[in-house]
């Protein structure tokens, strides 16, 4: 192995290499940047802009700075960024308060996603209030302002993701929803979905999501300068208060406030709870997450279920046929506005069309014998003229991950060659490549030569088997870092340079140790107090090690106070199960305690141990039982492993 011990780490990036900026002056000639009209619509209603230069937690620690990327302020992209990408990171920095329509107004540039802000006769309505309650206070706040202060009468969460809900106690008083002065509205599934996508798989999607958002790299033309739907997620207080009212009919009309709003159900879009809204009095058309100017993700890479892109084209014809003659603006939860019914329609068909394609074309190829690969080489882009709207570009999904994402929706992970059926482990793998290459040192000096000539996806992928077989080869490593790096300057995609630049730092540099999460595993406290017993059980199956449980045959009974209900928790064969509102005879134990205190038992090894001596649980029978149980539990690491070999410290 081979190693370079002596090394000074770089702590700033590369220069964009002569490869890059050829790509750079041929996007420069594609694409029509002489076209100002997004930047007229993103000014158009400005009534001011943040009136404080950044936003604090209650810690005193930054939860949003207004002026972070006022590096993109320069209107010629610098040659370590993509020109179009710059041209959204610049669009993506207009923040303040606008006016979207008559009683319509919106905050952005606060957050990754926008806060709209309707006028009923009375108060206010408040429409996805960000990720955290901080920014969303401020948003408000910019508001007060330079509008009367009538208070919030309702909230309405479009979708189940963090970025629409997370910010709601920073607009309302939860007492205030519990006395029934404010209603908070969701589409029908809303908690389910939402705490379930924050819970199973939520230590792994977290991790990844510091890739895919960049939010552990510096700001700047060499690191993070955009996340696609905005630009970055705030770091404040994360918040939940659960809907008081369901939508659950596909199409329901209600007056709030004196402001009737059709609500329409479109489940299985960008989220699985989902919905647009319109105005018919103020002929405005809110589209939710369902039609942004970027193309979105059918399989977002920090991961997630994959989405169907042919029932999202449907909803959006669906939306357009519905509202389309009778809307003089559209807005959404990200990006600006869309004034005109011409505008809205050209919009609402391209956004219509380019999902379908994504999905029937990917289709097509399948069922000629391609396979993943071959339909990403094969598709490069969408067809003309779509691929000519900036709306359609690839800034946050990619035509590239979201065709493997439709091939894995229909066919799986296999691509039905043999060959790929049962492949050896990835370490294994790459140590044999390295290996039948004639060893590290002549596997690099060839990719050195391969980086010269810019082939950087080449360099990437055959240097990352040196990395996975010689972890600790910082030559290997660096020039591995090199070649992600100008792949990261030359992607228009706000994901993937956050991933290149991202796993190009830990190349250098490590996994930095600071960004464990702590024992909620990164979970927002509101949505841990969400977790119902049957998501609590669910949590104990995903962390149960079956080795240290090996042989075990048991059942526990529990028992709720609050609801007086009991689930038979039976664990045989390595594997957790349960039953809802059964209570065994032939349990070894019973276990009573508070549903408050789920998230507490589920997430950390000694709660259950503190709150048997405070008495806040009792247990009858055979305590041991329990013990041995709680003990074979994992612990996640939210700073495992991604771009060098993952490591599994107990089997």
């Amino acid at each position: 192995m081979s190693t370079d011990t002596s090394r000074t780490p770089r702590l700033e990036g590369n220069d964009a290499q002569p490869e890059t900026v050829r790509l750079h002056n041929a996007c420069l000639s594609s694409m029509p940047f002489e076209d100002d009209a997004d930047f007229t619509d993103a000014w158009r209603g400005l009534i001011a802009k943040p009136s404080v230069d950044s936003v604090k937690r209650a810690d005193g620690k930054t939860a949003w700075h207004f002026h972070a990327y006022s590096f993109v302020e320069q209107e010629r992209a610098p040659l370590t960024v993509n020109p179009s990408l710059w041209r959204l990171a610049r669009l993506n920095n207009i923040a303040g308060l606008f006016k979207v329509t008559d009683r319509i107004y919106q905050i952005r540039g606060f957050d990754l996603s926008n806060m709209n802000i309707i006028e009923g006769d009375t108060g206010l309505i408040i429409m996805d209030p960000l990720v955290s309650m901080e920014v969303a206070r401020a948003g408000l706040e910019l508001y007060y302002e330079h509008r009367p202060k009538r208070p919030v009468l309702s909230v309405i969460y479009t979708h189940s993701h963090v970025d629409h809900f997370g910010g709601v106690k920073g607009v309302v008083d939860e007492a205030d929803v519990k006395a029934g002065k404010v209603s908070i509205i969701a589409p029908e599934g809303f908690m389910e979905e939402t705490v379930s996508e924050n819970i199973l798989a939520g230590p792994a999607m977290r991790r990844r999501a510091q890739y895919m958002y960049g939010g552990l790299l510096p700001k700047g033309p060499k690191g993070q300068v955009d996340a696609g739907l905005g630009k970055a997620t705030s770091r404040g207080t994360v918040t939940l208060i659960a809907p008081t009212m369901d939508i659950k009919d596909d199409i329901e009309t209600h007056v709030i406030d004196g402001l009737e709003i059709e609500f329409q159900l479109t489940p299985g879009t960008e989220a699985p709870a989902e919905m647009n809204l319109y105005f018919p009095t103020l002929r405005a058309l809110c589209m939710a997450e369902n039609a942004c100017r970027c193309q979105h993700n059918i399989l977002t890479i920090r991961g997630a279920l994959v989405r169907d892109p042919k029932i999202w084209s449907y909803y959006l014809d669906d939306a357009l046929a519905r509202y389309g003659d009778r809307s003089d603006v559209l807005f959404a939860q990200h990006h600006w506005p869309t004034w005109g019914k011409d505008n809205i329609r050209t919009f609402l068909e391209d956004q219509r069309d380019m999902y379908a394609f994504l999905n029937d074309e990917t289709l097509r190829l399948l069922n000629h014998g391609l396979t993943p690969l071959d339909i990403t080489d094969h598709l490069r882009k969408l067809p003309d003229p779509v691929a000519q709207r900036w709306y359609a570009r690839d800034y946050y999904g990619s035509v590239s991950h979201n065709v493997r994402a439709v091939y894995q929706r229909y066919m799986g992970f296999y691509d039905a060659n043999p060959a790929n059926l049962n492949p050896l482990p990835t370490v294994e793998s790459a140590r044999r490549h390295v290996e039948w290459m004639g060893g590290a040192e002549s596997v690099l000096e060839r990719a050195r030569a391969s980086f010269e000539a810019g082939e950087y996806r080449w360099v990437a992928e055959v240097v990352n088997k040196v990395v996975f077989a010689e972890p600790d080869n910082q030559p290997a490593r660096d020039l591995q870092a090199d070649a992600l790096e100008q792949m990261a300057y030359q992607t228009e995609n706000t994901t993937w340079r956050n991933a290149y630049l991202t796993g190009a730092m830990e190349l250098r540099h490590g996994v930095n140790p600071s960004i464990s999460a702590g024992a909620s595993g990164g979970i927002a406290p509101d949505l841990l107090q969400a977790i119902t017993p049957a998501q609590f059980f669910d949590v104990l199956a995903v962390r149960l090690n079956a080795n240290r449980m090996a042989g075990v045959d048991t059942c526990i009974n529990w028992h709720f106070s609050e609801s007086n209900s009991w689930y038979a928790m039976s664990l045989r064969n390595g594997v957790l199960t349960y039953r809802e509102n059964t209570r065994r005879d032939d349990a070894a134990a019973e276990i009573s305690l508070s549903q408050g205190l789920l998230p507490e038992l589920g997430l950390r090894a000694e709660a259950l141990e503190q709150a048997i001596a405070s008495k806040r649980v009792t247990i009858e029978g055979d305590a041991a039982q329990v013990d041995r149980l709680m003990a074979s539990l994992d612990t996640f690491s939210s700073g495992f492993n991604i771009i060098t070999p993952a490591v599994l410290s107990d089997n």
